[in-house]
């Protein structure tokens, strides 16, 4: 007798399970909606959460994860950068406001400072494009004197080189017409100007400020010296005179190699302002109170002016560079000092004047305002 083993029961087909969709993770999309709305570190924290989850659980949502952690540190470095730039800005202005309780004046907008105001400063800084200004007597000790304030009319924006150097132009020309004795002026006193940026040009700030700074010793009273307190003979040669300094200061930037042709038409210029002054000085010579001074400054002008004429014909640039030598060294300081002496303007010889007379030759020597500051306040 076989055993045979017991019939088996039919086991049935397997059923294959149905599943649902994954769901999709929240993290996923929160870190997404973070990032881009409001808080992007909370995003990243979030898109870092999303992927965890979704490796564990299965879930879906990893794309948008993805999505969110990228767009989240690319939100929070865009937010460190702004944030670090108005925190510098913020701190600067508390630096500054640290120092109002030491700054002598009565606060005032820098857009309602007239010809002959006086201010201060904080620290003395007048290179700050945009610096807190205190009104102030000039009898008091102060930083700077306004020379010139006037709206600029230009129908746009000229570009910050430009603006700059018409700036620095403009500012020496009101400061000769302020304190036309230039020999008068102490040597730590300079120019200075505030004029406006490209953003504030465009919000209709277009004010430039010509100011004659002196922050760099304590210094009171005003250095107001223009035409109408001086004799009609004075104003007459200082005009002339102030005229020449500016021509040279007009000195073109490259060296001469490299900018001839512009050489040549400045050496034209000086000798243009020259003739200027040799008319005033041949009048001046039929006085006696001056004749004999006039006289000597009138045969150096006179010289001076064939070496600048013959540095314009000039077709080197060697040739150019003596011929401007010479010119120079036409009209040593000595004859202009005696001569200022028979006017009775002030004989002590500048610094930028004392050594070499070529020396004058700076219109971009104050602040700006790039014050400017900015303003190119030196101050854009």
């Amino acid at each position: 007798m076989s055993t045979q083993p017991p019939p088996s029961w039919p086991v049935p087909p397997q059923q294959p399970q149905a599943y649902g969709q994954p769901p999709l993770n929240g993290f996923a999309l929160a870190s997404l909606l973070v990032g881009l709305l409001c808080l992007p570190p909370l995003g990243v924290v979030f898109g870092i959460v999303a992927l965890v989850q979704i490796a564990k659980r299965r879930e879906r949502g990893r794309p948008l994860a993805v999505a969110g952690l990228a767009l989240s540190l690319v939100m929070t470095v865009a937010l460190v950068s702004v944030t670090d730039r108005l925190a510098e800005g913020f701190f600067d202005r508390v630096s500054a406001l640290e120092q109002f309780e030491n700054v002598e004046g009565d606060l005032t907008d820098i857009d309602e400072l007239r010809v002959g105001d006086c201010f201060n400063v904080p620290g003395g800084d007048l290179l700050d494009e945009d610096p807190f200004v205190y009104r102030i007597d000039c009898a008091q000790v102060h930083d700077a004197e306004v020379t010139s304030s006037a709206l600029l009319t230009q129908p746009g924006y000229p570009g910050a080189e430009p603006l700059r150097k018409s700036s620095a132009d403009d500012c020496w020309k009101a400061q000769d017409a302020y304190a036309m004795d230039t020999w008068a002026l102490p040597d730590y006193a300079e120019m200075f100007y505030f004029s406006p940026s490209r953003a504030s040009w465009r919000d209709g700030d277009r004010r430039l400020l010509c100011v004659i700074g002196t922050a760099a010793q304590e210094h009171s009273g005003s250095l107001r010296k223009d035409a109408g307190m001086l004799t009609p003979e004075q104003v007459a040669f200082l005009r002339a005179v102030n005229d020449v300094d500016l021509a040279m200061g007009r000195v073109p930037d490259p060296d001469v190699e490299d900018a001839f042709p512009e050489y040549r038409e400045w050496a034209r210029e000086v000798d243009r302002a020259l003739e200027a002054e040799a008319r005033v000085l041949g009048e001046a010579a039929q006085r006696p109170d001056v004749a004999a001074q006039a006289g000597a400054r009138l045969k150096e002008v006179e010289a001076a002016r064939k070496e600048w004429q013959r540095a314009a014909r000039e077709v080197t640039a060697e040739g150019f560079d003596r011929a401007w030598s010479r010119a120079l060294d036409a009209m040593p300081v000595e004859t202009e000092k005696a001569l200022r002496g028979a006017y009775g303007l002030a004989t002590t010889v500048p610094e930028w004047l004392a050594e070499y007379p070529g020396d004058s030759e700076d219109p971009d020597g104050g602040s700006g305002g790039d014050s400017g500051g900015g303003p190119s306040s030196g101050a854009a």
